[in-house]
């Protein structure tokens, strides 16, 4: 913030220019100067241009320079002559305003980079105020001000007072503003008899602002509307905002208020995104999206429904204005309507027509005449591929891949809207998801080249054309991999032969005479968080002490966490609690001296009130969970600073409800989890049978069930709370090894939860998630301690061979750290007291319709405790395997 608003001061501080830029003119305020000499002429010249020299560089210290410089050319480009308006619309709310200076610097920071937003304002609190002091008590129906005569003739007045503020602010600051208070909006009485003088809105003239705007300044709008009659009627500032946007369809839409943006009602944490398309129904559901906030995210998708898919709106405060504007992280929230990601491996998939008009429209070599898009469409064909993109084809990538070789991005081909919402990056995510190393080429002169090098771990240049890739590191092996690529006639000649220099960060005067662009293990990186498909990127891992709460340590996954809490460089165990245990001393735990106690439900909310822990863990049986989570978040409501505590709930109580976040890492992501502060732990049979099942769903058949047959540990039936022979409190398995005599025993034969569990998960994953899949599973217990081994018979929709299953598996899960993939079946040393998870045994059917295929856990560490500590580290913002040994 302070960055933001030291931007934005000092931009300003400068005073005013005479001289200024609209839509890449100079405009009237410059002929004045004109008529003097020569020298005076370019000295202004000179001044501006030192003024906005200045402003970059002092905006860069906000946000990285290719993020500054590829926002200010996309906002640039709008503000064309022939319609000037369709930067931004920023809606001012009332409370804002009494905050002028802040308002009239960012407005004014905007307008020195020559972008120029339509500004509406409210005056809600001041009229109040106003009102009140009259003797007249504010009248509300269904939150419209009802408005009298009375009413309506104040308003006026203090509309004009509060816009005339604001004008002269801006003006003060050397910002040329234009007072527009009337002639833009058109309206109908809402329901005069109900409402009394409020208008419905229905015509926007737009000439006002444009005129103002080609004329230099900043249009400043009151939210007040004339009837066909010449009737003054109020308008709510919100809904005239959105009215304005459908008329201007401007690429931002920005609505200031004090809080800097959207808050979630139970955690208290500022909602980053918000992508309606996937999110809308669900938040609309959640008890705490009420009243106000109900009718905001409403109107806000009527607005972006009516609105092309490149606007966007922003909640934020007024100092904020520049980083959101400016930097992929953003400060306020985002509201966009989302994109939907697809994944076809044929052009049928996708449609001929429709990718035949996106290499038309964008292939750079079709463009320059050096291919044809037949000869495109034929080269596809020579391989294996995989078309990606988003359901609007802003962003399509082509990415070949022949068995057993190294895959190449042939083409990533994207609209200034897919680089603007970030969907280019949710593209290559998904790409990355799928293969551990990538190939791709992008020319030396791409005004995204940037871009590239942030996201690959080497490159280099030749011949005007560079090469990126990820996940090679070796430069012998790259070496390897690009003489292949030549030899089979996937690659030019031209990168061949390979060799090191010096990186690519290093300026154009340290390259060789022939433009080689020189070779880099590792490009650079960007810091800071970046806004994907539904949260923001890693930021780096803090090594910032926090404290943690267990309650219901008793269990045998209690224990467990408690010898890894043992472990953990900076999370503390401060709090342990057990009915049962109350008043002994922690064993287990070697960092400091822990004693059992009691927590009640009140003790937990008054500990949350107060801020004494980060995190807590429920570790209660399934069905005794909710009072403390519900103390937690009462808790969390009252207090007066800090961040709401982060909560893990090991049982089964939560995995099911939509407001929580399920923390599988490996499958479902780790920027969810991030941001999360309810967790629901996965099961251990689930989380097993997930692993095993997900790398098969492509090829799943809906017709028959995938069966997963599992073995577990006794340990994993839970325990008994007794006591031993001198009283003290002692925790037993409910099975015991004897009780199996060296057997196993089927338990739950159907409808075991976990097998809903897992299906519920899965059907995230589908291509269709509203067709949710069913999982068949048949768990048993063992003799032995802990560990579990599952095994998966899976009908195909397809024949596949062995090695094809195989391959799926390494794609789905190469580069996780606590994932083995092995050829022979994994047996129980694979798995027990291991902390992550092992698969084998990869088979298939004669006939090539079934898949079986091995995998295992401990079902008290990656089944349970280390499963825990991931969720816990990711939400802290902690590395993720901190405190866990890698196995």
């Amino acid at each position: 913030m302070l960055a933001a608003t030291r931007v934005a001061n000092i931009a300003t501080r400068a005073g005013a220019r005479r001289a200024v830029v609209v839509a890449g003119q100079r405009q009237a305020a410059l002929s004045v100067v004109r008529k003097s000499n020569h020298g005076q002429i370019r000295s202004m010249q000179n001044l501006a241009q030192t003024d906005r020299d200045t402003i970059m560089r002092l905006l860069y210290s906000i946000g990285t320079k290719q993020e500054v410089e590829r926002y200010l050319r996309i906002f640039s480009s709008s503000n064309h002559p022939s319609h000037p308006a369709k930067f931004a619309v920023i809606k001012v709310g009332g409370a804002v305003l009494d905050d002028l200076d802040e308002l009239a610097h960012s407005l004014s920071f905007l307008y020195r980079v020559g972008l120029y937003p339509v500004v509406l304002h409210g005056a809600g609190p001041q009229l109040n105020e106003i009102i009140e002091r009259e003797g007249i008590v504010p009248d509300y129906i269904d939150g419209i001000r009802v408005t009298d005569a009375k009413t309506l003739q104040i308003a006026r007045r203090v509309f004009l007072e509060e816009n005339l503020k604001l004008v002269g602010a801006l003006e003060k600051l050397g910002t040329r503003a234009r007072p527009i208070t009337s002639g833009v909006f058109t309206a109908d009485y809402l329901e005069k008899d109900k409402y009394g003088l409020v208008g419905k809105i229905t015509r926007v003239d737009k000439r006002p602002l444009e005129a103002a705007i080609r004329a230099g300044a900043l249009p400043i709008l009151t939210s007040l509307a004339e009837s066909a009659e010449g009737q003054i009627l109020n308008v709510n500032a919100d809904i005239a905002a959105g009215e304005l946007a459908k008329e201007l369809e401007p690429l931002k839409i920005v609505f200031l208020n004090e809080k800097g943006g959207l808050f979630h009602g139970v955690t208290g944490e500022k909602l980053d995104v918000i992508n309606l398309d996937e999110e809308y129904d669900n938040l609309m559901k959640q008890p705490w999206v009420k009243y106000g906030t109900k009718l905001k995210l409403r109107e806000f998708k009527e607005l972006l429904d009516h609105l092309p898919r490149s606007s966007s709106v922003a909640v934020i405060s007024a100092a904020m204005l520049q980083k959101e504007l400016f930097t992929d992280s953003g400060a306020g929230t985002l509201i966009r309507r989302g994109y939907k990601l697809f994944r076809h491996d044929s052009i049928e998939g996708l449609g001929a027509d429709r990718l035949r008009q996106v290499i038309h429209d964008r292939d750079p070599d079709v463009l320059s005449g050096e291919a044809s898009v037949t000869g495109v469409l034929n080269e596809l064909k020579k391989t294996p591929y995989t078309l990606y993109g988003d359901e609007p084809l802003d962003v399509v990538a082509i990415v070949s891949h022949p068995p057993n070789e190294t895959p190449v991005m042939t083409k990533l081909l994207a609209t200034r809207s897919g680089i603007l919402n970030n969907v280019v990056d949710n593209v290559f995510n998904a790409i990355k998801k799928d293969y551990r190393r990538l190939f791709w080429t992008a020319n030396a002169d791409d005004e995204n080249r940037a871009w590239h090098f942030q996201r690959a771990d080497g490159s280099f240049t030749r011949s005007g054309k560079s090469l990126f890739w990820y996940g090679v590191q070796d430069v012998a092996e790259v070496e390897r991999i690009v003489k292949e690529f030549e030899q089979k006639g996937r690659l030019d000649r031209a990168y061949l032969p390979v060799g090191p220099s010096a990186p690519p960060h290093r300026g154009a005067a340290t390259a060789a005479p022939n433009g080689t662009r020189s070779y880099s293990t590792m490009a650079r990186r960007v810091s800071g968080s970046s806004r994907g498909y539904a949260t923001a990127a890693t930021p780096p891992p803090t090594t910032e002490p926090k404290r943690l709460a267990l309650i219901g340590a008793r269990g045998y996954t209690g224990q467990a966490l408690t010898g890894l809490l043992s472990n953990h460089p900076y999370l503390d165990l401060t709090h342990v609690s057990s009915r049962q245990l109350a008043g002994r001393p922690l064993e287990g735990y070697s960092r400091t001296p822990v004693t059992y106690s009691n927590l009640s439900v009140e003790d937990v909310e008054r500990m949350e009130k107060d801020g004494e822990v980060d995190a807590w863990v429920m570790a209660l049986p399934n069905g005794a969970c909710k009072p403390f989570v519900d103390a937690v978040d009462k808790g969390s409501s009252q207090r007066k600073e800090g961040t709401p505590s982060v909560v893990v709930d090991l049982s089964a109580d939560y995995r099911f409800e939509d407001g929580w976040t399920y923390g599988l890492p490996e499958l479902y992501g780790r920027e969810a989890i991030r941001v999360s502060k309810r967790i629901s732990n996965p099961g251990c049979y689930a989380t097993n049978s997930q692993l095993l099942i997900a790398p098969l769903l492509k090829y799943v058949n809906r017709a028959a069930l995938p069966t997963v047959f599992g073995i577990s540990g006794y340990s994993g039936a839970g325990t008994i709370a007794t006591n031993d022979p001198d009283g003290r409190p002692v925790t037993l398995p409910k099975v015991t090894p004897e009780s199996l005599a060296g057997g196993i025993r089927a338990y739950s034969l159907t409808d075991h939860i976990h097998e809903r569990e897992a299906g519920r998960h899965l059907s995230r994953l589908l291509a269709d998630p509203s067709n949710p899949m069913k999982v068949a599973f048949v768990p048993n217990v063992a003799p032995w301690f802990s560990g579990i081994l599952s095994v998966l018979s899976m009908p195909l929709s397809e024949k596949v061979s062995a090695k094809e299953v195989v391959q799926l598996y390494e794609e789905r899960y190469g580069g996780e750290r606590l994932i083995t993939i092995k050829r022979e079946v994994p047996t129980l040393p694979d798995v027990e007291n291991k902390h992550g998870w092992t698969v084998g045994g990869f088979q298939v059917h004669s006939e090539g319709d079934r898949a079986v295929v091995v995998g295992g856990l401990d079902n008290l560490l990656k089944g349970a405790a280390t499963q825990c500590l991931q969720n816990l580290n990711l939400a802290l913002g902690y590395e993720e395997l901190a405190g866990i040994p890698i196995n």
